[in-house]
């Protein structure tokens, strides 16, 4: 008697045109099809006259294999047919288990198919460009402490994540559940994708954010894709770089710079909280690779949106001055940036006139740098990194309203009125701010947070130090 074979068949996620050529050669061939009866109107169409037509209902898998095995031994050529690819949550390893079990000499073929994920990441753009990885809501072979687990180890790893059978009526809550560890390690603002029946005449696309995804509208027809920290949204489309522009920029960045991106890496990854929005966290990172003190996560307090606002009226040359307490302060601030931005970086102090007004008014030499500097350019951003009677000096005269600063850098350190001068300046709330809250801060943390501020369009990439 003549064995048979058993030929495992991906046949894509249902459009005729996703079926690779040798699944359409295997389907045609084929003396007898097995599969699940959903899949059968996929291919209809190519099905030789006279071949027999196994299909099967949900849950059947062990059968459709029994199945196979039964007609190849009565020397039928069987092809059985998973949605996708047969190797991924398919077919192919249950029909080799049991090729095992029964100790069969059936010749077993794979023949591999496209995915659900990789349909639905080409619909959404690249978002599968770089390292990724697979999982699947189903409890009904896993039990949900191994799922739980792996999701943690997904999200915690920053795996750009496919995930199938994310929601059915009786498994409502896993995908919530897996959303809510997720914002744990990623940022709300996390690009999601999401893609129901992709491939099919009823498809769907949505592209939205991690904290916004409406778990309500996803189905078990449904692929979702969650992006990484790199993934970005650009027009309707998903991207997860794989590095080659930042792989063109490496060859022109110095030894400083790279230093310094490595640094801002290995910061980044010992955050106690990574998921703060981009302009703070920008700022922050300064302030510790400046300080290598991560208390600052604790008291570098930056106003919503501060250093986005700020970065953008530089950019559109709205503030042209920057005025320091110290000189020091104003040394810290890197030139290359300032010269990008035609940007000039002011300290008062050395001013001929400073000292007599100093003398004359029974003041601070930085309180009259300040008084000589609000009129000046009173709508200067002003950066304090020492003298706390110079933000103090500032404050006065914002209550009076003779000063208008775009926005205010009050890292002034020490042991007399520094406390005090920071809590004066917190009312200004129309004014973006930066504070270092407590006894510490210094001109050099005055300027790495200024800095920031001016290397802003580097925040998104993590790529610090074109300057240095």
């Amino acid at each position: 008697m003549t064995i048979g074979k058993i030929v495992v068949a991906g046949i894509g996620p249902g459009s005729p045109a996703d079926i690779t050529p040798a699944v359409l050669n295997a389907v045609k061939e084929a003396d007898v099809i097995v599969g699940y009866k959903y899949y059968f109107q996929f291919i209809n169409d190519i099905v030789k006259p006279g071949a027999q037509c196994i299909d099967t209902g949900m849950r059947k898998e062990k059968e459709r294999a029994e199945e196979a095995f039964r007609f190849a031994e009565e020397g039928n050529n069987v092809c059985v047919i998973s949605s996708g690819d047969a190797g991924i949550y398919g077919m192919a390893p249950l029909v080799f288990e049991m090729k095992k079990e029964k100790g069969s000499d059936i010749e077993v073929e794979v023949l591999p198919g496209i995915s659900a994920f990789q349909k639905a990441a080409s619909l959404l753009g690249a978002p599968i460009g770089h390292d990724f990885c697979i999982i699947s809501m189903s409890d009904l072979m896993t039990p949900w402490k191994t799922i739980e687990k792996r999701i943690l180890a997904e999200a915690s790893a920053d795996f750009v994540t496919a995930v199938y059978n994310p929601k059915s009526k009786g498994r409502y809550w896993q995908l919530n559940r897996l959303v809510e560890i997720f914002l744990t390690e990623r940022d709300p603002h996390t690009p999601v994708g999401y893609i129901r029946q992709a491939g099919r005449e009823e498809q769907e696309i949505v592209v939205t954010t991690l904290a916004e995804l409406d778990i309500e509208k996803i189905d078990m027809f449904t692929i979702v894709i969650i992006g990484n920290s790199q993934s970005y949204q650009f027009q309707d489309k998903i991207i997860t770089p794989r590095g080659y522009y930042r792989e063109e920029a490496d060859e022109n960045e110095g030894i400083g710079q790279g230093i310094m991106i490595q640094s801002f890496k290995t910061i980044e990854s010992e955050l106690k909280n990574p998921n703060i929005p981009l302009g703070k966290k920008w700022a922050l990172l300064h302030a510790i690779h400046t300080t290598a003190d991560f208390d600052m996560e604790n008291i570098v307090k930056v106003d919503e949106g501060a250093v986005e606002s700020l970065y953008k009226l530089f950019e559109a040359h709205k503030i042209k001055k920057i005025i320091t307490d110290v000189t020091m302060a104003a040394s810290g601030i890197r030139k290359g940036a300032l010269e990008r931005l035609g940007v000039e970086a002011i300290c008062y102090l050395h001013d001929e006139r400073v000292a007599d007004m100093a003398k004359e008014k029974n003041i601070t030499r930085t309180q009259a740098g300040i008084r000589l500097a609000v009129e000046e350019h009173p709508e200067a951003l002003y950066v304090f990194g020492n003298a706390p009677t110079a933000l103090m000096e500032l404050c006065k005269l914002m209550r009076l309203g003779k000063a208008h600063p775009a926005g205010i850098i009050a890292s002034p350190v020490g042991f007399v009125n520094v406390e005090e001068s920071k809590h004066m300046t917190k009312p200004f709330t129309e004014t973006p701010k930066i504070i270092v809250e407590g006894r510490k801060g210094g001109s050099n943390l005055a300027a790495t947070l200024t800095n920031a501020i001016l290397t802003f369009n580097d925040a998104e990439q993590l790529r610090p130090g074109r300057d240095v």
